[in-house]
């Protein structure tokens, strides 16, 4: 039988939404470790970038992005869609993969780093044998703590400082306890079926979250249920389960999107406006990765992170899922983003929309 090729790490956070994926939908698949090697040979000459993961399909079909590759695979294996048909858990679904893959970074990335004398060594031997897997220890050694210090110098990129960094434990702990919650009732965020949201989720909270000595050790004491939830998402049943009836958003689900509206989409807002002064400004110039830098806020604290124009692309499939609704459906969206704070933040109007052509982001 001809595989499916997943081109990634167990160290990579969005590897795991991937792998995951794979899994329910019961595809066949083989996951090719992403060396150094495969990087320069098959990575990079195939997707013109050097992100991860990539799925090489049967027909030799090169997809790179997460949320692409779902895509790609839900048109191929319809069973058992992993986006809810209805439309306020469709749009509950799209929500929840925005925030997992555009702001829970920010614990994963902080869990990782800023706990070095925890994680440091685990880490390191990570990179270094992903990268090199045939080396010397020393080789492996040299090369994971490359990898180590480029990552982690990425943090204040993202935003995260000595001056926020108690409020980002704080939000953490806050939205652990909430989906601990929500998992007292529920197998997945939207019954016994995951969704794009469930997948979205998996990807901070396996990789670095689960995986990691620190916030492992914390998801597994404080969280019992979410690190159950982790493991059932690594072992799902394949196409099994279905949404709640009736398109419920359960009650439990609230404090986190209360939470994500109240913090993530003040940057997303910002970044939308930033974004398009600049195409405005450089309208025959490619989109760069991050532009300009833009002040938010955790727990009150302000500080400044990069402006990242990928976030916009995945925010367009919220409001466009949203602006699409029937006026019945949208009267009931509506009622449900006024009671979660959401509903003066998805009138945004976005004057420059983007898309993803061969992998880079380019002006719509």
């Amino acid at each position: 039988m001809d595989l499916f090729k997943l081109f990634g790490t167990e160290v990579s956070l969005y590897t795991g939404k991937t792998r995951a994926y794979l899994r329910y939908k019961g595809i066949p698949f083989k996951e090719v470790l992403s060396t150094a090697d495969v990087y320069k040979k098959i990575i990079i000459p195939r997707t013109g970038v050097r992100y991860i993961p990539i799925l090489i399909s049967p027909d030799n079909i090169a997809i790179q992005d997460t949320t692409e590759i779902i895509d790609f695979l839900e048109k191929r294996f319809p069973e058992s869609p992993v986006y809810p048909k209805t439309p306020l858990q469709r749009l509950t679904a799209l929500l929840l993969e925005l925030y997992a893959d555009e702001w829970l970074v920010l614990p994963a990335m902080y869990y990782r780093w800023w706990f070095k004398e925890d994680n440091y060594d685990f880490i390191v031997g990570e990179f270094g044998r992903s990268a090199m897997p045939d080396a010397t220890k020393e080789e492996q050694q040299k090369t994971g703590e490359a990898t180590a210090g480029f990552f982690c110098g990425t943090l204040p990129v993202l935003g995260i400082t000595e001056k926020n960094h108690k409020q980002i434990e704080a939000w953490y702990e806050s939205f652990l306890d909430s989906f601990n919650t929500h998992l007292c009732a529920h197998p997945f965020i939207l019954g016994t079926r995951p969704s794009i949201g469930d997948f979205g989720l998996m990807g901070p909270l396996y990789a670095h979250l689960f995986r990691d000595p620190y916030p492992g050790k914390m998801m597994k004491q404080r969280a019992p249920l979410v690190a159950r939830w982790v493991e059932r998402m690594n072992a799902p049943i394949p196409n099994s389960g279905e949404f709640l009836s009736d398109d419920e958003i359960p009650e439990t689900l609230y404090p986190i999107l209360e939470m994500m509206f109240k913090e993530h989409f003040p940057v997303l807002l910002d970044t939308v406006k930033r974004l398009s002064e600049w195409i405005g400004k450089n309208p025959e110039k490619k989109i760069p990765r991050v532009i300009d830098k833009h002040e938010f806020s955790i727990g009150g604290v302000l500080e400044e992170r990069m402006v990242f124009p990928y976030s916009q692309w995945m925010f367009q499939r919220s409001i466009d899922h949203y602006r699409s609704l029937s006026n019945e459906d949208k009267n009931k969206a509506d009622a449900l983003l006024k009671k979660l704070g959401g509903y003066e933040a998805m009138q945004v109007k976005i004057p420059k929309r983007v898309k993803r052509i061969n992998n880079i982001l380019v002006q719509a």
